[in-house]
C-alpha cells in the first residue's frame, strides 16, 4: 500500500530534508567566509554581497525548517529562533530598508569615506565555554526596534503580525536576547541609535543548537554529510549566552575595516 501523502511518515523525511538543506547552507556560509578576504582586496562589492547572500541562504534554509517542523518545536516560545523568522520573512518581504548588513551598509550603500572617524558599538553573545566566535552578521539595533516593536509606530514597522501577538513576539525576542542591555550601553556610551549593531551570528547559532537538540530528542535522523557533521557540535558542544552580551567599540579609520 503506497504511504498517503501527510502522513507522519512523509512529515519525517520532509525535516530530515530540512535539516540537511541547513547544514549545507551553513557550509557554504563558511567557505564564503573563508573566500572573502582574498576576494575583499579584488573587488569589495561581490566579497559583501556573496556573503550577505550566503547568510540569507541560511535565513531561508531555517525558516524551511521551521515550516515542517514547528509541530514539533515551539519557535515562537524562545528570542533567538523568533528573531531568526521575523528577520528572515522582512528580507523576504523586501518592503523596508531594514536589516542590511553593517559591511554593505559601510562598503556598499554609504560609502566607507563617509563614516571615517565615526564609532560604532557592536553587541555580540559570548559562548558559556569561552571560545570566540569568529564569524559575524552585524545589523541595526534599531531596524530591529523599527521592525518589531509596536510601541515605536514606525512605518517600518511589519505589517503581518498585530496585536497581543506582536506584542508578545517583540517581549520574547527583548527579553529572550537581553536587549534591553545593549540599548542602555548605547546611551550611557553616547552612541547614536543607527550605529549601534547586534551580532545576529551567536543568535543564529544559538537558534540551531536549540533547534537540533529538540529535533534529536525527538527521534529525527540527521542525514547526510552536513547535517552528520554539524550534528554533535550543535547538540552537545556550543553553548551561547544570550543573557550577557559583550561590547566592543570599532571606530572607523583611513583603511578598510
Amino acid at each position: 500500500m503506497s504511504k498517503v501523502p501527510g502522513s507522519p511518515s512523509d512529515n519525517t523525511r520532509a525535516v530530515e530534508r530540512a535539516i540537511d538543506v541547513l547544514a549545507n547552507t551553513m557550509r557554504l556560509y563558511v567557505e564564503a567566509h573563508t573566500r572573502f578576504g582574498g576576494l575583499f582586496d579584488i573587488d569589495r562589492e561581490e566579497a559583501v554581497n556573496n556573503l550577505d547572500r550566503a547568510f540569507e541562504a541560511k535565513l531561508n534554509a531555517f525558516h524551511s525548517l521551521y515550516d515542517v517542523s514547528k509541530s514539533l518545536f515551539p519557535y515562537n516560545d524562545f528570542g533567538d529562533t523568533a528573531l531568526l523568522i521575523a528577520v528572515r520573512n522582512a528580507l523576504h518581504h523586501h518592503d523596508h530598508p531594514v536589516f542590511h548588513s553593517f559591511l554593505s551598509r559601510l562598503y556598499l550603500e554609504d560609502g566607507f569615506e563617509k563614516w571615517e572617524g565615526a564609532a560604532f558599538l557592536l553587541a555580540q553573545h559570548p559562548t558559556r565555554h569561552g571560545a570566540p566566535i569568529l564569524m559575524t552578521h552585524l545589523v541595526r539595533l534599531d531596524d530591529i526596534d523599527a521592525r518589531l516593536d509596536p510601541t515605536r509606530a514606525s512605518p517600518l514597522l511589519d505589517k503581518h503580525l498585530k496585536g497581543a501577538r506582536a506584542t508578545k513576539r517583540f517581549e520574547v525576542i527583548n527579553n529572550g536576547l537581553a536587549l534591553p542591555l545593549v540599548r542602555a550601553r548605547g546611551t550611557v556610551k553616547r552612541y547614536p541609535e543607527d550605529q549601534v549593531y547586534l551580532d545576529l551570528m551567536p543568535i543564529f547559532i544559538s537558534a540551531v543548537c536549540r533547534v537540533f537538540t529538540a529535533l534529536r530528542s525527538a527521534g529525527v535522523t540527521f542525514k547526510g554529510d552536513d547535517a552528520q557533521t554539524y550534528l554533535a557540535p550543535f547538540t552537545t558542544e556550543i553553548d551561547i549566552d544570550l543573557q550577557a552580551p559583550g561590547f566592543r567599540a570599532v571606530r572607523i579609520g583611513s583603511t578598510p575595516f
